[in-house]
Formats: C-alpha cells, structure tokens, sequence
C-alpha cells in the first residue's frame, strides 16, 4: 500500500509532466495567420488584430496541468512534515 503523500508526489510528478509536454507542443505550432505555398516555397502572412490568437487551447491546458502538478506536490510536502 503507497503511502497518501507519496502517491499526492508522484501525481504531481505525472500532471507536472502531462503539462510539460502540452505546452511543449504548443511553441512548436504553426499560428493560424501563416500560410505556406510549398509551390512558390513562400510564406504569406495575413493577419487582422481582432483574429489573432497568442495560444491555444492545449497551452492553455498544459499549463492549467502543470499548475495542478505544483499544488500536489506542495500538498505532498506539506502532508509530510
């Protein structure tokens, strides 16, 4: 049987990883407002401020994880001492 703060730790270890990689994936995303021609090897950009997005659900996310993963393991620490 796992111990509750060794399990809280290695939850938090998990989520914070989950999160890690979410927003990973989300600094490798093309934006929507780029476009490329692979014909003319060219890309094109056409934005309208009110469009603009700066992230995206899964960074959104990756980063609501990961906060999640922080607070278990503070609550692991705190469960131990």
């Amino acid at each position: 049987m796992v111990e509750i703060p060794f399990a809280l730790e290695l939850a938090g270890h998990a989520l914070g990883a989950l999160g890690a990689v979410l927003i990973f994936f989300e600094f490798f995303q093309l934006p929507d407002y780029i476009e490329y021609d692979s014909e003319y090897n060219d890309y094109t950009i056409d934005i309208s401020p009110m469009e603009v997005r700066e992230y995206t659900s899964v960074g959104r996310i990756g980063a609501f994880v990961m906060a999640v993963g922080f607070a278990l393991q503070f609550l692991a620490t705190l469960l131990t001492h």
